[in-house]
């Protein structure tokens, strides 16, 4: 990571091709993420291949927005990442990875990299419009619900 970033891991009791099905389907991350509420693909696309730009949406309080996002690394049953914003210059980049860690287990690690470090005005605004003093953190705790949500969600 060369921004500033965050991650958090889970051991699950689900498969990697389980997990990666999971993840992967951008229509469901509002299902364990504390700030999305879903995603749609974009240009025809159907699924996580590389290249392939979807719009996820957000709300924060009341703070609704939304992000173009493309999938930039998508091994299945290993790593799902994508970047928000312009690919070449992108703004923030999210990244799963799949490990096996034991008998019908894998570990899910989600991460964030804040590529585009956020200036005075971009913070201030934040703070205004959502409340969040700190977006790092915040994000930190997001990752660290959404792995938790993820299990409950894989195991359920």
């Amino acid at each position: 990571m060369t921004g500033e970033g965050g991650e958090a891991s889970v051991v699950v009791h689900a498969s990697a091709e389980e997990l990666w099905a999971l993840v992967t389907d951008v229509t469901r991350t509002g299902e364990w993420s504390p700030e999305n509420t879903g995603a749609v693909w974009l240009d025809d696309a159907t699924g996580p291949v590389v290249g392939a730009r979807f719009r996820g949406t957000n709300r924060r309080g009341k703070t609704k927005w939304s992000s173009t996002c493309q999938v930039i690394t998508a091994v299945p049953g290993r790593e799902f990442e994508f970047v928000v914003g312009n690919p070449a210059k992108p703004e923030t980049r999210w990244r799963y990875v799949l490990e096996p860690a034991g008998e019908g287990e894998t570990r899910v690690t989600e991460s964030f990299e804040l590529v585009k470090p956020l200036g005075a005005a971009s913070r201030f605004l934040t703070r205004v419009t959502t409340g969040v003093k700190d977006r790092r953190a915040d994000m930190e705790e997001n990752v660290r619900q959404s792995v938790a949500r993820i299990k409950e969600i894989a195991e359920s």
